[in-house]
């Protein structure tokens, strides 16, 4: 027994103490044998389950699993609904040649007797379906199984985190099939059931509450987008002096408000990408484009602003190389996005690199600093929203906190990867990768 092995040869016959302790001896391994062995199906199902198997997989391995030991010919499986008022039946299977319980049946939970075993949170076996309809002849649900051919029944509450979520039942073509039967395991069952149920309803409600957020986060930034761009319109007309001639000093106040109204849309629109990546919204344009001639233009603007603040702007892409399909509209924003991030983060006099060459079946992109790097530790959440370095920008350019994240899933959005490499006082390189167009 020690080595799992329960069935061993012992004497039985006879009445004398050793053969009533050989009988007592296989009782035990009988016992042992059993619990045994729902200990291991049971942990084999857990494993699946924790495998991320869906709900309806994980309750067939269940009715295909657990048939060596325990009995059942049906197992259903309904939930509370409706603030717990309703019971629904989610899943069923029987070997049964009809179905009559129909999928998706619900009735209240006050026309059945189920409202009981929750409030004593235990199973309930009934050995005699039949007399148990006899005496309850209002009960469809009873009537139902009956007809299909089950006799006995046992039904266990699920639980999870201390509320009723439903119910499991296990169903036996067999009368008195759960007279001896020892409800523990089917209780584990239900345990391990009734926290997928609830991963899968918080994780729903997760969703659901995203998508609300995104959509708020739409709503808001469209709709004050318009009005900031108006502002910042009659601010540029006074500045002309379309409606009269305006002080110096009024000048000096019109454009900090005028930086103010960019500033702004610029954080309006990064939101505004935001929900529209976070929400599946996002849509690519894509096409084939000469990559090479795509960065000298990139390039030709970006170098501008460089210039502005007396930093170099090189281009180094390697001859030859293949055409890429992509968004141009969204790689532009990408490319401007680490641009403009490298010109930020670099003192005047240095040098910024824009490069690209082929690897393998993708192109490489790179933008490279000479700016004062980034701590390791602070390197693994560049990419995420709301993101801040503590290291300060040199002229005290702002920052949303988004571009990067709006990087990182613009990218991957066409199938590529992002990422940085820096060592403090050297500068810091961004890099991302783009699938070649078919055929290159």
């Amino acid at each position: 027994m020690i080595d799992r092995r329960f069935s061993v040869d012992l004497p039985v016959d006879g009445d004398d103490e050793t053969a009533q302790l050989g009988r007592s001896l296989l009782e035990l391994g009988n016992a042992l044998q059993r619990t045994f062995q729902e200990t291991e199906t049971l942990a084999k199902v857990t494993e699946r389950i924790n495998a991320g198997l869906t709900l309806d997989e994980v309750l067939d391995l269940v009715f295909e699993s657990f048939r060596p030991i325990i009995p059942y010919e049906r197992i259903g499986f309904s939930l509370l609904e409706e603030d717990g008022t309703i019971v629904k039946e989610r899943w069923a299977r029987t070997d049964a040649e009809e179905i009559v319980l129909p999928h998706g049946y619900q009735c209240p939970l006050e026309r059945t007797s189920l409202g009981e075993i929750i409030r004593r949170g235990t199973p309930r076996i009934i050995n005699d379906l039949e007399a148990y309809l006899r005496e309850h002849p209002g009960s469809e649900t009873t009537k139902m199984i009956v007809q299909e051919g089950m006799r006995s029944s046992l039904t266990c509450p699920l639980i999870a985190m201390g509320k009723p979520i439903g119910f499991m039942f296990f169903d036996s073509a067999q009368r008195n099939a759960y007279r001896e039967v020892h409800t523990g395991l089917f209780q584990q069952i239900a345990g391990q059931l009734s926290m997928i149920v609830e991963k899968g309803r918080l994780y729903q409600r997760l969703v659901e509450l995203d998508e609300v957020k995104n959509r708020f986060l739409g709503i808001a930034a469209h709709d004050l987008r318009s009005p900031i761009t108006v502002f910042k319109g009659f601010l540029a007309i006074l500045l002309r002096g379309v409606l009269g001639d305006v002080a110096q000093e009024q000048k000096d106040v019109m454009q900090r408000m005028s930086r103010a109204c960019e500033g702004m849309l610029a954080l309006i629109n990064d939101l505004l990408d935001v929900s529209a990546i976070q929400s599946g919204k996002l849509t690519l344009e894509k096409q084939e484009v000469d990559l090479a001639a795509f960065l000298r233009e990139l390039h030709e603007t970006t170098a501008l602003l460089a210039k502005e603040k007396a930093i170099e702007m090189r281009l180094e892409t390697e001859p030859g190389m293949p055409r890429v399909s992509l968004d141009r509209n969204r790689i532009s924003q990408v490319i401007n996005n680490l641009v403009t991030n490298a010109i930020k983060f670099s003192n005047p006099r240095t040098v910024v690199i824009l490069s690209a060459r082929r690897d393998g079946d993708r192109v490489l992109v790179a933008v490279a600093d000479q700016g004062p790097g980034i701590p390791p530790g602070e390197i693994p959440n560049l990419f995420a929203e709301f993101t801040k370095t503590s290291v300060k920008p040199t002229a005290g350019e702002k920052s949303t906190g988004l571009g990067l994240a709006i990087v990182k899933r613009l990218v991957e959005a066409h199938d590529g990867e992002v990422w940085a490499e820096s060592r403090l006082g050297e500068g810091s390189t961004f890099k991302f990768t783009l699938p070649l167009a078919p055929g290159s």
